[in-house]
């Protein structure tokens, strides 16, 4: 059920800089799947942040911390009254089970449509 996008030419990625990955030759390749769009593969400023954070506490949302009180906080501010819930999750698949877990909850229909 899962297949490779380049089963006849497969690519081995080694690194990735900004929007380009780059393969074992030094092949360049602009990345357009990777969900990295919004600031590129090895953001200095990212890789700051996320270094910070893990000489502090290296886990993820299944335990309290203020810092996800103070993130949902901020984030809430920039949306809508109605919109003043956040699920913290660690992957887009759980993104997925918890949407339609709450769908199913709130409408009490167990039925769904998708797109391949």
């Amino acid at each position: 059920s899962c297949k490779i996008f380049f089963a006849k030419d497969p690519l081995k990625i080694v690194r990735a800089q900004g929007q380009y990955m780059f393969d074992e030759k030094g092949e360049k390749y602009l990345d357009c799947i990777n969900n990295v769009a919004h600031v590129g593969h090895s953001h200095p400023d990212v890789i700051k942040a996320a270094t910070k954070q893990m000489e502090l506490l290296n886990t993820n949302s299944r335990f309290l911390h203020d810092n996800l009180v103070h993130y949902a906080q901020r984030l809430t501010a920039t949306l809508p009254k109605k919109l003043s819930v956040c699920y913290f999750v660690n992957s887009g698949s759980e993104a997925n089970d918890l949407a339609l877990r709450l769908a199913r909850q709130y409408h009490g229909h167990q039925d769904v449509i998708t797109l391949e």
